[in-house]
């Protein structure tokens, strides 16, 4: 069976720090693109970062960039958000997710239509 697991959320204060991590189970995701999601109640999900299979090439929403850094552990199967500098907006669940080359090609993406497998999220909280 398939499964993401994300794990490091948790509460903190504004200008913070907290370490996402997604590990991945059931089968190697070492040529599958992956991204970082988050969603509010009522909303959309919105990418927040994206990570190619091999790590030579990442995506970073504009309202995280120079704040937060997608990265990969091909060996290990786990991807990771780190958030510095967190704000208040950042208060989100957010989900890891998989995407498959053979239907979608090898290129990252973001559009949450376009990835197969997603965590069951891990909530963050940014308090002011």
């Amino acid at each position: 069976q398939v499964q993401l697991v994300e794990s490091g959320g948790g509460m903190v204060q504004a200008g913070g720090s907290l370490r996402l991590s997604c590990a991945a189970s059931g089968r190697s995701f070492s040529s599958y693109a992956m991204g970082w999601f988050r969603q509010a109640p009522g909303k959309e999900r919105e990418v927040v970062a994206a990570i190619s299979w091999s790590g030579d090439t990442t995506y970073d929403a504009d309202s995280v960039k120079g704040r937060f850094t997608v990265s990969r552990d091909i060996a290990k199967n786990t991807v990771s958000l780190q958030m510095n500098s967190l704000k208040p907006e950042d208060t989100d669940v957010y989900y890891c997710a998989a995407r498959s080359p053979t239907i979608w090609g090898p290129g990252l993406s973001r559009s949450s239509k376009d990835y197969n497998y997603w965590g069951q999220g891990t909530q963050v909280t940014v308090s002011s």
